[in-house]
């Protein structure tokens, strides 16, 4: 094992190198040496043959308080609307082509997605979600040696005729754009290995205590563009009976802005019913929260991971009325390797 775990250390330092530009591969695993004592090399390593099936689930805790200058006398009789939305997903990644010093090509099926959200005030139940077309849907993507997505094109394409299925069919009132949880598997599969391909010198490896930065995208049940800037830091490798485990632990506030990069599922002129169709200007007035994630590093996969935290924000009625609701979204959003 560790014998095969060296050469396989070997050809991935190759290939990150060789990511700089066109190297010789012999003399480049001549000069590269393995990382120091005392760092660890986080990346991913796919098999062929060997399927990795995932579950993802994203949910949501929604309250808007009309009046948040004023407090009710009396329990349970604020003006608070409350709402709940969850996604749950299972996805296969199958390696269809392994290259050590290059790309992976990962063939990725969406075997299963269900989209729950509580009822309208009304009562009214609310339409299928479009993440729901997910299921039984493909798509490839090429990945280097530490996760970073090369050619996405095709997830790109997913999330754009989701953003089309997340319309009403021949409105007469125009375009109407229904409540969905797009952004929520976006974030689940955009930035699938974000924890350890956004280490800036993945060859020189990360010690225990070592904290590097990124970014990852905020889904909302309104649309909005908004990132939250992410702290990691390898908190310690722990012994388990899969492999040894690094738990990258990781807190997030608000971004200043967002990468022009990232996906937008829908353009155009569009209004939503409901809630958010009556809001505008939202402000966001405060993100935080952390989360955790194991990686097996004998492995080189992730195990699971877990994100939570909490954003307020206040927006503008679409006729105001002299008060700005004030909005609270508990986020939680998790990871796991099923066996």
């Amino acid at each position: 094992m560790r014998t095969t775990l060296t050469f396989f250390m070997v050809l991935l330092l190759a290939a990150l190198a060789g990511c700089n530009g066109a190297v010789d591969k012999d003399q480049t695993i001549q000069k590269i040496e393995p990382p120091k004592e005392g760092k660890e090399l986080l990346a991913v390593d796919f098999q062929p043959g060997q399927d990795l099936r995932y579950k993802f689930v994203s949910s949501k805790d929604i309250s808007v308080n009309w009046e948040p200058q004023k407090r009710s006398s009396r329990p349970g009789q604020d003006a608070v609307d409350k709402y709940s939305e969850v996604m749950e997903m299972v996805v296969l990644y199958s390696p269809v082509e392994v290259d050590p010093y290059g790309l992976t090509t990962i063939k990725a099926t969406c075997e299963s997605v269900r989209a729950t959200r509580s009822k309208r005030p009304s009562g009214r139940a609310m339409p299928r979600d479009a993440v729901e077309h997910l299921k039984g849907k493909t798509f490839t993507i090429k990945v280097d040696a530490v996760g970073n997505m090369k050619d996405n094109s095709q997830l790109n394409e997913l999330i754009e005729l989701l953003g089309e299925k997340a319309f009403r069919a021949n409105s007469r009132m125009g375009r109407i754009k229904e409540q969905d949880m797009i952004g929520d598997f976006i974030v689940s599969q955009w930035f699938l290995w974000d924890s350890i391909s956004s280490i800036e010198k993945p060859a020189d490896g990360v010690s225990v205590g070592d904290s590097w930065n990124s970014q990852l995208s905020v889904p909302t049940p309104m649309v909005m563009r908004k990132a939250r800037d992410v702290t990691y830091t390898l908190d310690e490798i722990r012994e388990s009976e899969q492999g040894r485990l690094a738990v990258i632990k990781s807190t997030y506030t608000l971004a200043e802005s967002v990468p022009a990069g990232w996906p937008i599922p829908y353009t155009g002129s569009f209004r939503m019913p409901g809630t958010f169709g009556f809001l505008r200007g939202y402000n966001v007035l405060d993100l935080k929260g952390q989360g955790q994630e194991l990686f097996n590093l004998d492995a080189g996969r992730i195990e699971q991971y877990n994100q939570q935290y909490r954003i307020q924000m206040d927006a503008v009625l679409l006729a105001p009325i002299g008060t700005k609701p004030l909005i609270t979204i508990n986020q939680k959003i998790t990871m796991q390797l099923i066996k």
